[in-house]
C-alpha cells in the first residue's frame, strides 16, 4: 500500500484547510482591525505627524542646498575636482547703479539635467506694475553640476529703489507647477 493514498486522510486534510485555517486567521486578525479602525468604522491612515505647508513665497528648499542673492561670483575648483560656482559679496540690499544682481546657488546631486529659471518682478517698486516681469535669466545645470548661478540685469534707465522679488523654477520651462521659491532683494535710494 506504499502508492495508494487513504480518502479519508485526505479529505480530513481538506477540511482543515479550508475551514480551521481561516478560521484561526480571522480569530487572529480580528481585533487588530478592529484596532486599526476609527470611529466610523474606516480604517485610520492618516499621517499623524503631517509635514507643515510648502511655502512658495519663501527663499527655495529641498532641491537647493543653499541660494542667495550676490553682487558677483566666482568658479573655484572643488574637492571632486569639479567648479563650483560661489558668490562674491553676499547681499539683499543693491545700489541703482548695480550692473547685475546675481543669485548664486548650491544644489544637491542629481540623476537628470534640468533649468533653473530667474524671473523678476518690481514686487513694491513706486511707479512699475507688480505683474510685469522686468528680468529673467536661466541656468542649465548638467548631471556633474551642482552650483550655479541666475544673473539679473536692470531695465533701462537702472534699477529703481524698492523691493523686488525673484520667481525660482525649475524644470524646462517656466509654469504653474515649476515653481520652486520666491527670493528677494532691495535696491537702494543713492545716499
Amino acid at each position: 500500500m506504499g502508492g495508494t493514498v487513504d480518502n479519508a486522510m485526505v479529505s480530513t486534510r481538506l477540511r482543515f484547510i479550508q475551514f480551521v485555517l481561516p478560521s484561526i486567521f480571522l480569530i487572529w486578525t480580528g481585533p487588530v482591525c478592529a484596532a486599526d479602525l476609527a470611529p466610523g468604522g474606516v480604517p485610520d491612515l492618516q499621517d499623524k505627524n503631517p509635514l507643515p505647508p510648502y511655502d512658495f513665497n519663501n527663499p527655495p528648499k529641498g532641491l537647493f542646498r543653499s541660494i542667495e542673492t550676490a553682487e558677483g561670483f566666482e568658479e573655484e575648483m572643488g574637492f571632486r575636482r569639479t567648479h563650483e560656482i560661489v558668490p562674491v559679496k553676499p547681499t539683499e540690499t543693491f545700489h541703482p547703479a548695480s550692473p547685475a544682481v546675481y543669485i548664486v546657488f548650491s544644489v544637491f546631486p542629481h540623476y537628470q539635467a534640468y533649468q533653473v529659471f530667474g524671473v523678476c518682478y518690481p514686487e513694491k517698486v513706486p511707479g512699475l506694475d507688480p505683474s510685469m516681469v522686468i528680468a529673467q535669466d536661466t541656468m542649465y545645470l548638467a548631471l556633474e553640476d551642482e552650483s550655479g548661478y541666475v544673473k539679473l540685469t536692470p531695465p533701462k534707465g537702472g534699477w529703481k529703489p524698492g523691493v523686488y522679488k525673484v520667481e525660482i523654477h525649475v524644470g524646462f520651462s517656466v509654469t504653474e507647477v515649476s515653481l520652486n521659491g520666491t527670493m528677494r532683494f532691495t535696491v537702494m535710494a543713492k545716499p
